[in-house]
């Protein structure tokens, strides 16, 4: 049987939905942020530089085409679309401080502590955290239940803390330099990367008034199987990546000495990973209608993405 991931991802209506929803949360997100002259202006200027203009958008996008499976409105998946990027953006505003990765560059420009300095950097992150469950609280959106509501926010949190995304970079942190087996990095990116995208997800499912159980965890499923698949390709771009396209400096990990998939399994090995792991994500979804084909398509651009 033929890998389901080497279905061709190109298509008009692909890249439409994806820019259609690219344009959506970027309106929503600068409809949330403070204005750049509104007092402290710094910061707030600062906040904008970190969120808006640039990114791939896949978290805020895994929102609406998982709602989107289920049958929910775009307008009931804004605020958590806006939640989650938040979330990242601010991730990536710390991940890139000196005392963490140390990066200079972000989506093609100046990182944010290169661009101000690094005080604010910190004090950006803090504030776009913030303001994600400021988002998910006041929202207006009547027909999303407030136990739904609830959910959405124990959700995201339990995401972003030492229990997810925190917790792996502490992870990533520790294991610098260190020789790690397959299930130990696989244990570090479950954490760090993955667990946001599975977030993102499970927030869109939540959305949906009637949400049935078996569906929602074939989506749990599918967000587990490509944030994986999702940290893979992006070892593997660290590797042969172009920096033009990536908008980070390539052979950064490397450099560092960390842990990743190539470097443990060979490039050949990681990209095959990869690979099972949409077939698995795919496989998933056979329950789900025609409505579904955006995350189906989500799927295999993971792992045949270049940036």
């Amino acid at each position: 049987m033929p890998s389901r991931s080497k279905t061709p991802t190109a298509s008009s209506a692909f890249d439409q939905a994806l820019e259609r929803y690219r344009q959506r949360v970027e309106e929503q997100l600068d409809a949330w942020l403070p204005p750049a002259h509104i007092h402290p202006a710094r910061l707030h200027e600062a906040m904008r530089y970190s969120v808006l203009g640039g990114g791939k958008r896949i978290r805020p996008i895994l929102v609406y085409a998982a709602g989107e499976a289920l049958g929910v409105a775009a307008e009931h998946l804004d605020a958590p679309a806006c939640a989650v990027e938040l979330i990242h953006a601010y991730s990536l505003v710390h991940d890139d401080l000196p005392a963490m990765d140390d990066d200079d560059l972000r989506r093609g420009k100046p990182t944010c502590h290169k661009y101000y300095d690094e005080a604010t950097a910190i004090l950006v992150g803090d504030a776009l955290q913030t303001l994600a469950f400021h988002v998910l609280a006041h929202a207006p959106c009547d027909d999303i239940e407030p136990a739904a509501r609830l959910r959405m926010i124990g959700t995201l949190s339990m995401a972003a803390g030492s229990r997810g995304m925190v917790g792996g970079q502490a992870i990533d942190l520790a294991a610098t330099g260190q020789q790690l087996d397959i299930a130990q990095l696989e244990d570090m990116h479950i954490h760090k990367t993955g667990a946001l995208i599975r977030a993102s997800v499970l927030m869109g499912a939540l959305a949906a008034p009637e949400l049935d159980m078996a569906h929602f965890e074939a989506l749990d499923h599918y967000a587990k199987c490509i944030g994986l698949a999702f940290q893979i390709q992006d070892d593997i771009l660290d590797v042969i990546g172009d920096s033009n396209e990536t908008g980070k400096t390539t052979g950064a990990d490397a450099e560092r000495s960390k842990p990743t998939y190539p470097a443990l399994l060979g490039m050949e090995q990681a990209a095959a990973r990869a690979a099972e792991l949409v077939d698995e994500a795919l496989a998933s979804l056979d329950g789900f209608d025609q409505r579904a084909d955006l995350l189906r398509d989500i799927a295999r651009y993971i792992v045949s993405r270049r940036s």
